[in-house]
């Protein structure tokens, strides 16, 4: 009789997990990148830029409370100015650039093409959501899905350097 107990208990125990595997969100997530804890979210903290006395302290705007002040951190507009944009454009939302609207869309543009990428990146994760034990017990799946869309970046950077393109950022390889 303990056979028979025993049996059902495993049985019991492998339709529950079953059910387990079953059950989650119906949307597959590959990268498994959740808050954990009441800790502070640490991509959240930027730091202030420098202080620096102005050139006129008449020129100076007018405080308001929780309005913006000249050492808050600006990093859309810092990486604008990096790439020789202009950060004046980014007032307003939306992109105000003409000549970078011009160049990206210079091939024509698709109607829909957010809605139609969601779709098919949501095909490609259900495709691709793991083995039954990876979801039961949440492992993290999207490198090993993605890997057939990974860039080798030192088979690139030769390639890059056979076809004359200079790479400063990366000195050459004393050891060669």
């Amino acid at each position: 009789m303990a056979g028979a107990a025993w049996s059902k208990t495993v049985a019991g125990l492998a339709a529950l997990g079953f059910l387990a595997a079953c059950g989650g969100a119906s949307e597959p997530n590959l990268l498994n990148i959740t808050k954990t804890g009441n800790g502070p979210d640490e991509f959240a903290i930027l730091p202030t830029k420098t202080l620096q006395a102005p050139s006129d302290y008449a020129a100076l705007p007018t405080p308001t409370p929780g309005g913006i002040n000249l050492s808050d951190p600006t990093p859309e507009a810092d990486a604008v100015a990096a790439l020789g944009g202009n950060p004046a454009r980014l007032a307003g939302g939306g992109v105000q650039d003409p000549a970078l609207v011009g160049h990206a869309t210079r091939f024509g543009v698709q109607p829909g093409i957010r809605q139609d990428l969601a779709a098919v990146d949501l095909q490609y994760r259900r495709d691709n959501d793991g083995r039954l034990l990876e979801r039961i017990f949440n492992v993290n799946v999207y490198f090993k899905a993605y890997r057939k869309f990974e860039l080798d970046q030192y088979a690139e950077l030769e390639r890059f350097r056979r076809a004359g393109v200079r790479t400063p950022a990366v000195p050459p390889d004393p050891a060669q």
